[in-house]
């Protein structure tokens, strides 16, 4: 292990790389950091020596705690992972709180600020901040996690507490410097102060930024109306919006695997915040079309834009989980895998920790490892010693968007017009004046489309013959009505059984996850929590209402109906199959069960492993965790059985260009990171999407290049003069099928050539397919080069893809091969063995730069290796590397 100074370091020069999109923005934050300053630092010897090694932890020896009723013991591994043993639950996450905030208060801090709409008093007078800053507030996270905390049962408001007590513990006479490297960094050009002392109400704050970036199909809706302004064609937006059938994979489940009736109704929960709408308006406005419609349209999506991502977005956003039975199991035991897809960043969004009370008893319950958030007590997703849960993204529709017509201070509900409620938030920025936002809500929730640029919305023109006023756009949003999470996340830590499983998800209001799980005495299962809202049917809508397009605010049978009862969501305990795939495919066919959305991921990652399960199980040959550990690696994509055919067919007369076809030939479709077939494979279809809907499409629904784009590129195909393939901007020349597959491929060779080599020999996907993990605050390329080679780890190459098993996922409508959300952690636990369970991070355990552990699981999780998993105590104790006992 090199110096910890350089043990993140970077090269200076990255390779250039078209713009990055939204997902970036906040990484560039900090261009306040004065390079003078920073310069100076560098010729200091004492920059390297004291100054990034001042925050480092104690991890052995003994520290006094206050608030400690009794000893507890941090019991560290070579890798930094701490395993947290008390007497008392509430000394348990007292700890937990402690050890958190010692690897990593920054990113809990800078979390904080971001879901309370408070980043520019962290880092200044940054125009990106002060626009996270207005969405945040608009959306009120803070304010709805606020009335959650009297919710929670009293154990979860005390363990919240206990946590918090924990953080303020290690916080207390810390000067800022000796918390975090960043804080020094930062308090060169702003007056950072001294942290705030942590509380409950942050921790779940958190919750309310895991909710938004899960959310459904916020994405799809907004863009069905974004292309319907420039299409004019409901028939080409459908064209764009396959159905999940059409992509023909299968579904998580089968009628037949229901405990609950399919055919029962779902009769809804009362919604919290329904009201007696008034007689209903005219038609729907959406599909509609106008300046002042379209201002409102494009104003909401630059408002949601301006949201940090914290957790991911886009069809990276996705998971895979798997269970199978003891029957197929070398252990004879159940074994389940489980990795999120999520935004990758240094540190990485799951801390490693294992939270154990001496001697388990009601009043403590706890015996559990596996991954949290750092900022939020507990384990999320792990296992004790009877269950082990994992979680995918469920992708119900939990979002929907209302066109409201607005007339001053006033909206219009069936045929009256009704007061928009008004609220005014002071957003405080380090360095400069404070700036006062009033934000604005219907019933239907906070209006979006006038927070970052009103005169584009207020001023636009109404339209000729239609009432007085103009359009604004307003989010209703299940995360925005209180919930009680926060208390399933500790009914998972201490359950036991299917039922337990049940129970605990009848909580998880948000976001809605799929849930497989496992147990110790040989069950295999799905749960489907969340909170998931009843849409009515309106015959006359010119478009479904279903939550797929933006909704008419003017008539009430538009208004969301309730819930769908816990009792009611899909659940299913040891199917025929003997397995259970959770990869973000749609859980049901259409017309099953209660609907939860028609915007699902396509399935390819889920039919790819449905099918290695299936092959082995046919084999006879039983699952190892080894077995688990290669399926999540596996890197086969489904694009080149789909494609490859159509571009073999085409023919290419110039050596020079066929060169890059001919590797097709061979090429098995796996995305290796040395294949140069992967790599010519993917600029032909980066290319192929570019030359196909650039023309046709606004730019903020550029294909990414996910498993929806080859449903569709795949049935056009079969049309060779499908109105897509016609590239608009050639006047009177009309291109078919060919010429754009032609013409793809022709500038991938060019392309390549210029990005790597004139000799395809030389390509290698990984050259172009590289993961520059980044800061969320220092690491941006505005930043200098100094402190982005502290706080980034070094760019690695990397195998898989978009819809691949291994999914690091890459956004073709940018231009760019990079990396931009993938594998987070992975997990396989053997209920036969918990101790040969196996886990990994994307970076490691600690949020120091300056620390060995800052991202020494890095090259393992590259390489798809992972560590051993130790739960019971003798494993622990023999993993062990640094113990430090905590004391009252």
């Amino acid at each position: 292990m090199s110096a910890p100074v350089t043990a993140a370091g970077q090269s200076e020069q990255p390779p250039a790389h078209a713009p990055r999109r939204r997902r970036s923005r906040l990484r560039r934050v900090v261009v306040v950091v004065a390079v003078v300053a920073v310069l100076a630092l560098a010729a200091t010897v004492a920059f390297a020596t004291v100054v990034v090694r001042r925050p480092l932890p104690q991890t052995s020896g003994t520290a006094q705690v206050a608030g400690l009723t009794g000893d507890v013991r941090v019991v560290r591994d070579e890798r930094g992972v701490p395993q947290i043993y008390a007497d008392d639950a509430e000394d348990l996450f007292r700890a937990q709180g402690f050890v958190a905030a010692q690897d990593r208060f920054f990113e809990m801090d800078y979390r904080r600020h971001v879901t309370a709409g408070r980043l520019a008093e962290l880092v200044g007078n940054v125009p990106e901040a002060i626009d996270a800053d207005k969405v945040v507030r608009t959306f009120g996270w803070r304010r709805v996690a606020e009335q959650e905390l009297a919710l929670l049962e009293p154990e979860t408001r005390a363990y919240l507490q206990a946590y918090a007590d924990g953080v303020n513990a290690y916080l207390d006479s810390r000067e800022p410097d000796e918390i975090a490297v960043e804080y020094t960094v930062l308090g060169m050009s702003v007056d950072v102060g001294t942290p705030e002392p942590w509380g409950p109400v942050d921790s779940l704050a958190w919750l309310k930024a895991m909710a938004w970036d899960l959310r459904g199909n916020y994405d799809d809706e907004l863009d069905r109306a974004l292309a319907y302004s420039t299409l004019q064609d409901i028939s080409l937006v459908d064209e764009l919006f396959p159905s999940y059938a059409a992509g023909g994979n299968a579904t998580i489940l089968e009628p037949r695997d229901l405990e609950v009736d399919p055919a029962a109704p779902a009769d809804a929960a009362p919604a919290d915040d329904a009201d007696a709408a008034p007689a209903a308006a005219s038609a729907a406005v959406v599909p509609h079309t106008s300046q002042a419609l379209d201002s409102a349209l494009a104003s909401a999506r630059s408002a949601l834009d301006a949201v940090p991502v914290l957790v991911g977005e886009g069809e990276g956003v996705g998971s895979n989980s798997w269970a199978v039975s003891g029957d197929h199991t070398a252990s004879g035991k159940p074994m389940l895998a489980n990795d999120p897809h999520l935004a990758l960043a240094a540190p990485s969004i799951w801390a490693q920790v294992g939270l154990h009370c001496n001697a388990v008893s009601a009043s403590c319950p706890f015996d559990v490892a596996g991954f949290s958030f750092s900022g939020f007590p507990g384990v999320v997703i792990g296992h004790n010693g009877a269950l082990a849960w994992g979680l995918t993204n469920m992708g119900a529709d939990v979002t929907d968007f209302f066109i409201e017509r607005v007339r001053d201070d006033t909206y219009q509900r069936g045929d009256e017009w009704e007061p928009i409620d008004s609220r005014t938030e002071t957003i405080r920025v380090a360095g400069s004046a404070a700036i006062d936002l009033t934000v604005r809500s219907t019933a239907h929730g906070p209006i979006i489309s006038d927070v970052l640029d009103v005169d584009a919305v207020a001023g636009a023109p109404t339209e000729q013959g239609t009432l007085l006023g103009t359009y604004a756009v307003s989010l209703a949003w299940t995360a925005l009505t209180p919930g009680r999470t926060a208390d399933a996340v500790f009914a998972f830590d201490t359950a036991q059984n299917a039922d337990d499983v049940r129970a605990a998800a009848a909580l998880f209001d948000v976001p809605a996850q799929n849930i497989v799980f496992a147990t110790a005495d040989g069950h295999i299962g799905y749960q489907a929590p969340g909170r998931v809202p009843v849409r009515a049917d309106v015959p006359d809508s010119p478009v479904p209402a279903d939550g797929s397009w933006p909704r008419d605010g003017r008539d009430p049978r538009f208004d969301w109906q309730g819930w769908v009862p816990a009792d009611q969501m899909p659940r299913a305990l040891d199917p025929a199959s003997g397995y259970i795939v959770a990869a973000n495919q749609a859980v049901l066919p259409a017309g099953t069960g209660p609907f939860l959305t028609n915007d699902w991921d396509y399935g390819f990652r889920s039919e790819r492993i449905r099918t290695l399960l299936q092959e082995q199980i046919d084999s006879g040959d039983p699952f190892t965790v080894d077995d688990f550990n290669r399926i999540q690696n596996d890197d086969w994509s489904a694009f080149a059985k789909v494609l490859l055919p159509a571009l073999l067919d085409v023919r290419l007369d110039d050596e020079h260009t066929a060169a890059g076809q001919r590797l097709l030939r061979e090429w098995d479709g796996h995305m290796d990171a040395d294949s140069p077939a992967a790599a010519y494979f993917a600029a032909v279809w980066r290319n192929l999407l570019k030359d196909t809907f650039w023309d046709d499409l606004p730019e903020s629904m550029r294909p990414d290049g996910g498993g929806k784009w080859l449903v569709v590129v795949r049935d056009m195909l079969e049309r060779p003069d499908d109105r897509f393939w016609d590239d608009r901007s050639t006047l009177n020349v009309t291109e078919s099928r060919d010429e754009i597959l032609t013409q793809a491929m022709v500038s991938a060779r060019r392309d390549l050539t210029v990005e790597m080599s004139k000799n395809p020999d030389d390509w290698s996907w990984g050259t172009l397919h590289r993961l520059q993990l980044e800061h969320p605050v220092l690491g941006g390329d505005s930043i200098p080069a100094l402190v982005r080679r502290l706080v980034n780890p070094s760019a690695v190459s990397m195998p898989g893809s978009s819809s691949v098993v291994n999914a690091t996922g890459w956004n073709a409508g940018t231009g760019s091969f990079e990396v931009t959300t993938g594998p987070s952690m992975r997990m396989v636990v053997d209920l036969g063995d918990l101790d040969a369970s196996t886990w990994v991070v994307v970076t490691g355990a600690s949020g120091h730069p300056g620390s060995p552990h800052y991202a020494d699981q890095l090259g393992a999780w590259a390489q798809g290796s992972t560590f051993p998993f130790p739960f019971s105590r003798d494993a622990v104790e023999a993993a062990s590397s640094d113990v430090l006992r905590l004391t009252p």
